[in-house]
């Protein structure tokens, strides 16, 4: 089993890997458990082609920028990282998330707009005159990819809440767009109606366990988040991929064979 030790400080990127942020978000459904957002990948991406993900994408400077802005006094990679979640939710899917006032669905759409003809958060911002509350993102896990520059990824999760919202996927990185529990989404990926990358097989496999987004924040309180690195190891001979015990999640591994990593 992989070793969890020398374990860095909360939100320190190395200097080898690619900083990205990914935002689980959750909605009431109106019965069951929560609903979250999930997009499918391309098959043109070169990452995870094909695949259904989380919102999310790579750190700009432009969200490090921000961050600065809003979030002086916190640490900077972790706040960097939430802007970058909110950023590529509104690129990828149309959805404004943690705005303090209201946003109607035209705005949105305007708003997505401007965003990628201008590619920076911040003048969308300024131009709409919304209020960012980055707070609303609660770091859930911070995951990093064993090859060189791989990805750095924080997750992190929000709640929207109940009802219908306006969602429209990008045409161009996704494909399509769809709210799904965490259980049926494991039911699709085992059946071969969607593909997921072993990142989000493990946190799918978490948020199974909680019946309400409250239930994923007081998990999140009793697993302190640490950097999780995925090693190998063998199981009776066969190659696993498999993540350190102690962080939250029910199930640490799977045959190297049947682990898509992206």
């Amino acid at each position: 089993m992989p070793e969890d030790t020398a374990q860095p400080p909360l939100g320190v990127n190395d200097d080898t890997g690619i900083p990205t942020a990914t935002v689980v978000i959750f909605r009431r459904a109106q019965a069951g458990p929560p609903e979250l957002l999930m997009v499918q990948r391309s098959r043109q991406m070169r990452f995870a082609g094909g695949a259904a993900v989380f919102p999310g994408g790579k750190v700009d400077p432009g969200d490090r920028v921000l961050a600065a802005q809003l979030c002086p006094d916190e640490d900077p990679v972790v706040a960097a990282a939430r802007i970058a979640a909110i950023r590529e939710t509104l690129e990828e899917t149309g959805l404004a998330i943690a705005v303090r006032e209201p946003v109607c669905a035209q705005q949105a759409a305007d708003a997505r707009t401007m965003l990628i003809a201008q590619g920076a958060l911040g003048p969308v911002v300024e131009a709409f005159g919304w209020t960012l509350e980055p707070a609303r993102l609660t770091l859930y896990a911070h995951w990093r990819a064993p090859s060189d520059r791989g990805f750095d990824t924080h997750f992190f999760v929000t709640d929207l809440g109940t009802g219908e919202v306006d969602i429209a996927v990008d045409a161009t990185e996704n494909t399509k767009l769809f709210w799904i529990s965490a259980a049926h989404a494991l039911e699709l990926a085992d059946s071969g109606e969607i593909s997921v990358i072993f990142p989000t097989r493990r946190n799918l496999e978490r948020l199974a366990q909680f019946a309400t987004f409250e239930d994923a924040l007081s998990d999140i309180a009793r697993h302190p988040v640490r950097r999780i690195t995925p090693g190998r190891t063998e199981r009776d001979g066969e190659p696993w991929l498999q993540i350190p015990d102690g962080h939250g999640y029910p199930v640490l591994g799977q045959p190297l064979a049947t682990a898509a990593r992206g």
